[in-house]
């Protein structure tokens, strides 16, 4: 088979397996099969793979249409403009969370250039670490209850040569890193446990921990709000990613608190999906 064969073969049995943006992702897989950039199977649709890179290409597709995440299969995602280890250990980095790092960085870009910053819920670190790249007179500690996860946080440190600006720690929520914050950010579970049937596939491949976060969803976010105020800084400024709906009773709970200046922003579908405060 060509490569172009093999590009629209796959790319009907994504369509009938529900895969969004088949041809993307068959374009993805084989390019990574064959070890070239995705533009450049342009060049050689008339190629006939070999036998051993079928075989690779069907294994591969066979996961993608079960549902596997395109990232894991991969082993990498895009963030930022850059290239992170991704794998089962962590969650798949969203584009909402892109969203949430480039506020930060085109908001309070004075403010956090010198500041000592956290990353709570820190996964794979993508904000830490992004965070750790842009701000480089800053303090980076990215935080997180799964040793996998923070495994892979190192791993990405390494690889993007930033091992020696940002520190990743075992920690639930704030509880094992000293106080004296300038930025709180965080990227926690918020989806209800009751919600799980609503999920894709895609979504149940990462792991429970950083899915769920209880009954209502806002379990976790709610004590880090708590939390907060023993660990920022006086005028220090929290920054959450939040489930859908769930605004009006944080934004509460933050008023409760003794944050000011509560700032609520819609992610790219026009849902109210970050929160920003300072507290004191």
């Amino acid at each position: 088979m060509t490569v172009l064969e093999v590009l629209q073969s796959t790319t009907g049995y994504f369509q009938k397996r529900n895969i969004d943006s088949p041809r993307l992702n068959a374009e993805h897989l084989l390019a990574h099969v064959l070890g070239r950039k995705r533009i450049d199977l342009y060049l050689e649709f008339e190629r006939c793979l070999s036998e051993s890179e079928l075989t690779s290409m069907r294994e591969l597709v066979k996961r993608r249409g079960a549902g596997e995440p395109l990232q894991h299969l991969l082993g990498t995602v895009e963030f930022c403009g850059r290239i992170f280890g991704c794998d089962k250990r962590a969650l798949v980095p969203r584009p909402e969370t892109e969203q949430l790092v480039e506020i930060l960085i085109s908001r309070f870009k004075s403010e956090i250039a010198c500041s000592r910053a956290v990353d709570v819920g820190t996964g794979s670190g993508v904000i830490a670490l992004t965070l750790a790249a842009e701000f480089p007179k800053a303090e980076i500690v990215g935080v997180d209850i799964s040793e996998d996860a923070l495994m892979l946080a190192r791993e990405n440190a390494d690889r993007l040569g930033l091992a020696d600006r940002a520190r990743f720690l075992r920690s639930n929520l704030l509880g094992n890193v000293e106080p004296g914050f300038d930025l709180v950010v965080a990227n926690l579970p918020y989806v209800s446990t009751d919600e799980r049937h609503n999920l894709s596939r895609e979504v149940l491949h990462d792991p429970e921990v950083a899915l769920f976060a209880g009954v209502h969803g806002d379990e976790l976010v709610r004590q880090l709000i708590a939390q907060g105020q023993s660990w920022l800084r006086p005028g220090g400024i929290l920054a959450m990613e939040i489930g859908t709906a769930q605004n009006e009773g944080l934004m509460t709970a933050l008023e409760e608190n003794n944050y000011r200046d509560i700032l609520a922003e819609k992610d790219y579908s026009g849902v109210i999906r970050f929160l920003f405060a300072r507290y004191g």
